[in-house]
């Protein structure tokens, strides 16, 4: 029985890790590199976006976790969720909504790079406030940074094929693709986390759903504002700032991390 149920567990993290992959590549494998190379001197977007992105949500996230008490379980897979860079989701709802999709991809790779001393930085110092020493010590780092491995190859095969093959029409295709996977990852995060009669997704208490709103919220109102009257940055920018620095399938990521990044003894 625990054979099967550790094959099972192999099966899930190993079907996720593949339509994560398919949807960087297909998102990165869609962008011109000459159009990102020329995002690297975008300087205030990218400032904006890092400091946002781990400054300002591990900050909420540690608000969120001390005002509602969050149990260990919740309170760090939130702490992880925010203390997390942009990632994969952010590519593909920049796709979908028409924003600066070369710069989305251009932050994801830096705040991904970045996010390897970050996000153990936020994570340990924002656990270790709102926590005594024995819940941090039962995170999964090895899971954390594999996905953090995942991004960063999916992102760099996907700019070389992108500059080698150099057709629209491949552009295009990879662009389907990654959409394509963007769906199947949230079709999937949603069936693997109601398969538990335990922790239905609809049948959390209400800090759960305050919890996973209240960072992006009040984080996606703070980057419009800082987008928009502070630094000026154009519409398409503003958006993917906006979007790179607040995910907004928060439910979803914080499903999938919960299932596979923490483990504790019940």
């Amino acid at each position: 029985e625990e054979l099967k149920m550790g094959l099972d567990f192999d099966l899930v993290e190993i079907s996720g890790a593949c339509l994560l992959f398919c949807l960087v590549f297909g998102m990165s494998a869609s962008v011109d590199i000459g159009c990102m190379l020329a995002q690297l001197r975008n300087r205030r977007a990218i400032a904006t976006g890092v400091f946002l992105q781990f400054v300002i949500l591990p900050l909420l996230g540690f608000m969120v976790v001390k005002s509602l008490a969050m149990s260990p379980a919740m309170g760090i897979t939130l702490l992880v969720v925010t203390s997390s860079p942009g990632g994969s989701y952010s590519n593909w709802w920049c796709s979908m909504f028409n924003a600066d999709l070369a710069l989305s991809v251009t932050m994801t790779a830096i705040s991904t790079l970045l996010s390897t001393f970050m996000l153990p930085l936020n994570l340990l110092l924002y656990a270790k406030l709102s926590y005594d020493a024995k819940v941090t010590s039962q995170l999964d780092w090895g899971a954390l940074f594999s996905s953090l491995v995942i991004v960063l190859s999916a992102i760099g095969l996907g700019l070389f094929c992108s500059e080698k093959i150099n057709s629209h029409n491949f552009n295009l295709h990879a662009n389907r693709l990654g959409n394509a996977a963007g769906v199947a990852l949230i079709v999937f995060s949603a069936v693997i986390s109601n398969s538990d009669e335990e922790s239905q997704l609809w049948e959390r208490p209400w800090r759960f759903y305050f919890g996973v709103a209240a960072p992006c919220f009040f984080g996606l109102i703070l980057a419009n504002i800082v987008t928009k009257f502070g630094i000026k940055l154009l519409k398409p920018e503003r958006v993917t700032v906006s979007i790179e620095c607040c995910e907004l399938f928060f439910i979803v990521f914080l499903i999938m991390i919960d299932r596979v990044c923490l483990r504790y003894a019940h």
